[in-house]
Protein backbone atom coordinates (compact mmCIF):
# COMPACT_ATOMS: atom_id res chain seq x y z
CA UNK A 1 0.00 0.00 0.00
CA UNK A 2 1.25 3.47 -0.88
CA UNK A 3 2.57 5.75 1.82
CA UNK A 4 1.94 9.49 1.65
CA UNK A 5 3.50 12.53 3.30
CA UNK A 6 1.82 15.93 3.26
CA UNK A 7 3.89 19.04 3.94
CA UNK A 8 1.85 22.09 4.90
CA UNK A 9 -1.36 21.69 6.88
CA UNK A 10 -3.48 24.58 5.71
CA UNK A 11 -7.01 23.89 4.46
CA UNK A 12 -5.81 22.10 1.31
CA UNK A 13 -3.04 20.08 2.94
CA UNK A 14 -5.21 19.05 5.89
CA UNK A 15 -8.00 17.97 3.56
CA UNK A 16 -5.63 15.85 1.45
CA UNK A 17 -4.02 14.26 4.52
CA UNK A 18 -7.26 13.40 6.33
CA UNK A 19 -8.96 12.12 3.17
CA UNK A 20 -6.05 9.79 2.37
CA UNK A 21 -6.04 8.55 5.96
CA UNK A 22 -9.79 7.83 5.83
CA UNK A 23 -9.15 5.84 2.66
CA UNK A 24 -6.85 3.60 4.67
CA UNK A 25 -3.44 4.89 3.58
CA UNK A 26 -0.51 5.59 5.86
CA UNK A 27 -0.11 9.35 6.08
CA UNK A 28 2.60 11.50 7.63
CA UNK A 29 1.44 15.10 8.16
CA UNK A 30 4.13 17.80 8.50
CA UNK A 31 3.92 21.48 9.42
CA UNK A 32 6.11 24.02 11.17
CA UNK A 33 3.08 25.22 13.16
CA UNK A 34 2.59 23.16 16.34
CA UNK A 35 -1.09 24.05 16.60
CA UNK A 36 -1.83 22.73 13.11
CA UNK A 37 0.03 19.52 13.90
CA UNK A 38 -1.94 19.04 17.12
CA UNK A 39 -5.23 19.64 15.27
CA UNK A 40 -4.62 16.74 12.88
CA UNK A 41 -2.62 14.29 15.00
CA UNK A 42 -5.65 12.09 15.78
CA UNK A 43 -6.76 11.89 12.15
CA UNK A 44 -3.58 10.65 10.40
CA UNK A 45 -0.98 7.95 10.99
CA UNK A 46 1.71 10.36 12.17
CA UNK A 47 1.91 14.14 12.54
CA UNK A 48 5.14 15.99 13.28
CA UNK A 49 6.24 19.58 13.75
CA UNK A 50 9.10 20.09 11.30
CA UNK A 51 10.49 23.03 9.35
CA UNK A 52 10.25 21.72 5.79
CA UNK A 53 13.18 23.94 4.77
CA UNK A 54 15.41 21.97 7.15
CA UNK A 55 16.80 19.20 4.95
CA UNK A 56 18.24 17.24 7.89
CA UNK A 57 14.89 17.30 9.69
CA UNK A 58 13.10 15.97 6.60
CA UNK A 59 15.63 13.18 6.27
CA UNK A 60 15.19 12.37 9.96
CA UNK A 61 11.47 11.67 9.50
CA UNK A 62 12.28 9.34 6.60
CA UNK A 63 10.74 11.47 3.89
CA UNK A 64 12.62 9.55 1.19
CA UNK A 65 10.73 6.38 2.08
CA UNK A 66 7.31 7.73 1.08
CA UNK A 67 5.84 6.89 -2.29
CA UNK A 68 4.25 10.32 -2.74
CA UNK A 69 4.99 13.62 -1.02
CA UNK A 70 2.47 16.44 -1.36
CA UNK A 71 3.91 19.95 -1.02
CA UNK A 72 0.87 21.90 0.16
CA UNK A 73 2.68 24.95 1.52
CA UNK A 74 0.33 27.94 1.44
CA UNK A 75 1.27 31.44 0.36
CA UNK A 76 5.04 31.02 0.61
CA UNK A 77 5.89 30.52 -3.05
CA UNK A 78 9.65 30.50 -2.54
CA UNK A 79 9.40 27.92 0.24
CA UNK A 80 7.27 25.56 -1.86
CA UNK A 81 9.79 25.76 -4.71
CA UNK A 82 12.78 25.14 -2.44
CA UNK A 83 11.09 22.22 -0.68
CA UNK A 84 10.19 20.66 -4.05
CA UNK A 85 13.83 20.93 -5.17
CA UNK A 86 15.07 19.36 -1.93
CA UNK A 87 12.64 16.47 -2.13
CA UNK A 88 13.65 15.58 -5.70
CA UNK A 89 17.33 15.86 -4.81
CA UNK A 90 16.70 13.49 -1.88
CA UNK A 91 15.26 10.95 -4.28
CA UNK A 92 11.55 11.14 -3.46
CA UNK A 93 9.77 9.08 -6.14
CA UNK A 94 6.81 11.39 -6.73
CA UNK A 95 6.32 14.99 -5.64
CA UNK A 96 2.92 16.63 -6.03
CA UNK A 97 3.08 20.39 -5.50
CA UNK A 98 0.35 22.96 -4.96
CA UNK A 99 0.65 26.09 -7.12
CA UNK A 100 -0.84 29.53 -6.51
CA UNK A 101 -0.93 30.53 -10.17
CA UNK A 102 0.27 29.55 -13.66
CA UNK A 103 3.74 31.09 -13.25
CA UNK A 104 4.26 29.34 -9.92
CA UNK A 105 3.14 26.10 -11.55
CA UNK A 106 5.61 26.45 -14.42
CA UNK A 107 8.48 27.00 -11.97
CA UNK A 108 7.46 23.96 -9.93
CA UNK A 109 7.44 21.83 -13.09
CA UNK A 110 10.86 23.16 -14.10
CA UNK A 111 12.41 22.29 -10.73
CA UNK A 112 11.14 18.73 -10.87
CA UNK A 113 7.59 18.47 -9.50
CA UNK A 114 6.00 15.33 -10.98
CA UNK A 115 2.52 16.82 -10.77
CA UNK A 116 1.31 20.37 -10.14
CA UNK A 117 -2.19 21.04 -8.82
CA UNK A 118 -4.16 24.28 -8.71
CA UNK A 119 -6.82 23.74 -6.01
CA UNK A 120 -8.11 27.33 -5.95
CA UNK A 121 -8.43 27.52 -9.74
CA UNK A 122 -10.00 24.08 -10.05
CA UNK A 123 -12.49 24.79 -7.27
CA UNK A 124 -13.38 28.05 -8.98
CA UNK A 125 -14.19 26.14 -12.18
CA UNK A 126 -16.40 23.69 -10.27
CA UNK A 127 -18.25 26.45 -8.43
CA UNK A 128 -18.85 28.35 -11.68
CA UNK A 129 -20.33 25.26 -13.34
CA UNK A 130 -22.49 24.56 -10.30
CA UNK A 131 -23.88 28.09 -10.42
CA UNK A 132 -25.06 27.90 -14.03
CA UNK A 133 -25.95 24.24 -14.45
CA UNK A 134 -28.52 21.95 -12.91
CA UNK A 135 -27.10 18.89 -14.72
CA UNK A 136 -23.36 18.92 -13.93
CA UNK A 137 -22.71 17.23 -10.59
CA UNK A 138 -18.93 17.08 -10.67
CA UNK A 139 -16.21 17.97 -13.15
CA UNK A 140 -12.55 17.03 -13.47
CA UNK A 141 -10.35 18.95 -15.89
CA UNK A 142 -8.13 16.44 -17.70
CA UNK A 143 -6.39 19.04 -19.87
CA UNK A 144 -7.04 22.59 -21.08
CA UNK A 145 -9.47 21.15 -23.67
CA UNK A 146 -10.91 17.97 -22.19
CA UNK A 147 -12.96 17.25 -19.07
CA UNK A 148 -14.59 14.31 -17.34
CA UNK A 149 -17.99 15.10 -15.85
CA UNK A 150 -20.58 13.35 -13.75
CA UNK A 151 -23.98 14.65 -14.77
CA UNK A 152 -27.68 13.97 -14.41
CA UNK A 153 -29.11 12.57 -17.63
CA UNK A 154 -30.50 15.51 -19.66
CA UNK A 155 -34.30 15.29 -20.12
CA UNK A 156 -33.87 15.04 -23.91
CA UNK A 157 -31.83 11.82 -23.44
CA UNK A 158 -34.39 9.99 -21.26
CA UNK A 159 -35.92 6.85 -22.83
CA UNK A 160 -33.48 7.04 -25.74
CA UNK A 161 -30.58 4.72 -26.51
CA UNK A 162 -27.07 6.10 -26.44
CA UNK A 163 -27.07 5.99 -30.23
CA UNK A 164 -30.36 7.89 -30.46
CA UNK A 165 -29.12 10.52 -28.00
CA UNK A 166 -26.44 11.62 -30.45
CA UNK A 167 -23.91 11.97 -27.65
CA UNK A 168 -21.08 10.62 -29.79
CA UNK A 169 -22.15 11.50 -33.34
CA UNK A 170 -23.63 14.92 -32.69
CA UNK A 171 -21.59 16.16 -29.74
CA UNK A 172 -18.40 14.08 -29.94
CA UNK A 173 -18.77 12.83 -26.37
CA UNK A 174 -18.18 9.40 -24.87
CA UNK A 175 -20.39 8.06 -22.08
CA UNK A 176 -18.06 5.85 -20.06
CA UNK A 177 -20.56 4.67 -17.48
CA UNK A 178 -24.12 5.06 -16.23
CA UNK A 179 -24.98 5.05 -12.53
CA UNK A 180 -28.54 3.84 -11.94
CA UNK A 181 -29.30 3.79 -8.24
CA UNK A 182 -26.81 1.35 -6.73
CA UNK A 183 -26.05 -0.23 -10.11
CA UNK A 184 -23.05 0.88 -12.21
CA UNK A 185 -23.18 0.14 -15.94
CA UNK A 186 -19.61 0.25 -17.26
CA UNK A 187 -18.92 0.89 -20.98
CA UNK A 188 -22.61 0.91 -21.98
CA UNK A 189 -23.35 -0.15 -25.55
CA UNK A 190 -25.05 1.91 -28.25
CA UNK A 191 -28.38 0.15 -27.54
CA UNK A 192 -28.33 0.99 -23.82
CA UNK A 193 -31.45 2.99 -22.92
CA UNK A 194 -31.02 6.03 -20.67
CA UNK A 195 -33.58 6.20 -17.86
CA UNK A 196 -34.87 9.10 -15.80
CA UNK A 197 -32.66 9.54 -12.74
CA UNK A 198 -29.57 8.07 -14.42
CA UNK A 199 -26.21 9.70 -13.74
CA UNK A 200 -23.86 9.74 -16.73
CA UNK A 201 -20.06 9.72 -16.57
CA UNK A 202 -19.04 11.60 -19.72
CA UNK A 203 -15.68 12.53 -21.27
CA UNK A 204 -15.14 15.01 -24.06
CA UNK A 205 -14.12 18.53 -25.06
CA UNK A 206 -15.17 21.07 -22.46
CA UNK A 207 -16.89 23.24 -25.07
CA UNK A 208 -18.99 20.26 -26.19
CA UNK A 209 -19.92 19.35 -22.63
CA UNK A 210 -21.26 22.83 -22.06
CA UNK A 211 -24.05 22.12 -24.56
CA UNK A 212 -25.58 19.85 -21.93
CA UNK A 213 -25.68 22.59 -19.33
CA UNK A 214 -28.96 24.31 -18.70
CA UNK A 215 -28.64 27.86 -17.40
CA UNK A 216 -30.50 28.21 -14.15
CA UNK A 217 -29.39 30.80 -11.58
Amino acid sequence: MKQFAVIGLGRFGSSVATTLAKMGYEVLAIDVDEERVNDIVEEVTHAVQVDALDEHALKAVGIRNFDVVVVAIGQEVQASILVTVMLKEMGVAKVVAKAQNALHGKVLERVGADKVVFPERDMGVKVAHALVSKNIMDQISLSPEYSLVEMAAPPQFVDKTLEQSGARNKFGLSILAIRRGKEMIISPGASQVIKEGDVLVVIGKSEKLQKFETVEI
